[in-house]
């Protein structure tokens, strides 16, 4: 992260709304001293958190890029989310659902692609899950599940479906940086994705009516070897789910 591009680029959006660093920080939450030394490239000292809502409070995001080994990084983030997407197929398709991977869209100018589009034909249930290996951007997340979830019927339609209800979930590795960032970030979660694990499971299980929500997949395969045992193992945790 650039500390000192950071502090500039929140002095300058702050002084376009032609506001004070008090009023700032009132709005946020801050004291007009901590905004002074954001501004003047202390950054680095500040948790993310607290910067990420400085720019809300702006109107802006915090986009923040991890570097590593040229592209061997994105390479990496591609087989954690593959492996979490075989993961919740393997857990979803023995449990009644018929599932789409990588379902991609052009409707009316907009184009995109839905990691996993289940369909549940004895309830009429369509569900729009959106993986991700690391938690990223929130608010850009959350507009993207909700567009996808607008979206996902005109693409039922086109396969014959009938669609009573529409589900949307949010797929994370269950780990303590998942965990810690919804919670950093809970009002706007409880908002948009209220559903826990718990709730998510029981509904998988047996969808009725409609969900938003979150699940913590904790049943990832360590090894291919071992996918077979604890998908076995997943299917019967969707009618007894026990983790929150």
């Amino acid at each position: 992260m650039d500390a000192v591009r950071v502090g500039l680029s929140i002095r300058a959006l702050r002084r376009r709304r032609r506001w004070t660093q008090a009023e700032l920080g009132r709005r946020c939450g801050l004291s007009a001293s901590e905004i002074s030394r954001v501004e003047r490239g202390a950054a680095r000292r500040v948790p993310i958190r607290l910067l990420e809502r400085i720019l809300e409070a702006l109107g802006a995001r915090l986009h923040v890029r991890v570097l590593w080994q040229g592209e061997e990084l994105d390479r990496l983030l591609d087989r954690d989310h593959a492996r979490i997407v075989e993961a919740v197929v393997g857990i979803l398709s023995p449990a009644g659902w018929l599932t789409v991977p990588e379902t991609t869209f052009h409707i009316a100018g907009e184009r995109g692609s839905i990691d996993i589009l289940g369909w549940h034909e004895t309830t009429r249930t369509l569900l729009v899950l959106e993986v991700k290996s690391v938690v990223p951007d929130i608010q850009a997340t959350l507009g993207g599940v909700d567009r996808k979830a607008r979206l996902a019927p005109a693409l039922a339609r086109d396969r014959g479906w009938d669609v009573r209800n529409v589900g949307r979930v949010l797929v994370l590795p269950d780990d303590r940086t998942s965990r810690r960032r919804v919670h950093a970030f809970a009002g706007t979660f409880d908002r948009a994705l209220p559903a826990r694990t718990v709730a998510v499971k029981r509904w998988l299980a047996k969808p009725t009516e409609t969900i938003a929500g979150v699940w913590f997949l904790s049943d990832l395969p360590a090894t291919q070897a071992r996918q077979r045992g604890r998908r076995v193992r997943a299917v019967a945790a969707l009618a007894s789910p026990s983790r929150l």
